[in-house]
Formats: C-alpha cells, sequence, structure tokens
C-alpha cells in the first residue's frame, strides 16, 4: 500500500473528506475518522473518536478492555489525551486494499457498537461476552461480601 493509494480509497469509501496525502479527516454516516500515515517508518493508523473518558462510567472502560480480547478484532479500543478511541494500526506497506475497507469497516463498528456489543465486526472469539464477564465478577464480590 502507498500513501497515494491510501488516499484514493478512503475518497472512495467517505462521505466527506479533507486533508492532504498521509492525514485525512473524513465522515462515514456523521462518524468521524482520522487517518494518520508515516510512510518512512511504514506505519499507519485509522482511529475515531468515541466519547471523553470523564462522561463514561468505569464499567464501559472494563468492557472495552474485555472486548479487546475477544470482540474488537483487528481494531482496539484505545486512550488518548481524554478521549476512548476506536483504532487500526498496521504497517503501511503490507496493506491490502481489501484489509484498508475491512479496517475502515470495523473502527467504525467498533465506534457505533461502544457502550452496547463493543463488538467490530458479527465475529466474537470464544468467551464470556463483556457483560457476562462484567456480572460473574459482581457475583464474586457480593459473595465475598456475604461471607464477611
Amino acid at each position: 500500500m502507498t500513501v497515494d493509494k491510501l488516499g484514493s480509497i478512503l475518497k472512495e469509501s467517505a462521505d466527506k473528506i479533507e486533508g492532504e496525502n498521509g492525514r485525512w479527516q473524513f465522515q462515514i454516516n456523521e462518524t468521524v475518522f482520522v487517518v494518520l500515515t508515516d510512510a518512512n517508518n511504514n506505519r499507519m493508523r485509522i482511529i475515531s473518536p468515541i466519547a471523553e473518558t470523564i462522561s463514561l462510567e468505569k464499567h464501559m472502560l472494563e468492557k472495552a478492555l474485555i472486548a479487546n480480547f475477544h470482540s474488537a478484532l483487528d481494531v482496539k479500543y484505545a486512550i488518548s489525551e481524554g478521549v476512548i478511541w476506536s483504532a487500526f494500526v498496521h504497517p503501511l506497506k503490507e496493506l491490502s486494499e481489501e484489509q484498508v475497507k475491512d479496517a475502515i469497516s470495523q473502527v467504525y463498528y467498533a465506534n457505533v457498537n461502544f457502550g452496547t456489543t463493543y463488538a467490530s465486526t458479527s465475529l466474537i472469539f470464544p468467551g464470556k461476552s463483556a457483560n457476562d464477564e462484567i456480572k460473574e465478577k459482581e457475583k464474586k464480590v457480593k459473595a465475598k461480601l456475604r461471607k464477611t
């Protein structure tokens, strides 16, 4: 993948796009994305801001971390400068066109599913969902409290 080719894919995918080669901001269904590249270091990232962390409940951040393991597949939830983001980070040259399109989709779905399923696709690796793990943890805490 080259920076120019990536820019072409983004222009085809976006409802609205601004920026220059290597640094773009675009929207799909009113969801904001930022794409940053560093061709010299062979890196790129597609990120989408979700919410300010100060506005979130603690269990939401815990569910996001659980989702990073089970249901946010090629994207991850990450916090930077007081904002939680859905983020896809990858070597630039090795990316295919299909991987870029899939990454945009996963960043989008991780963003819009934050607070509900926390999933970037319909595939979820085996294991408990974030909600199941939180409920199980709460049961253990309540059981410990009853014993004391």
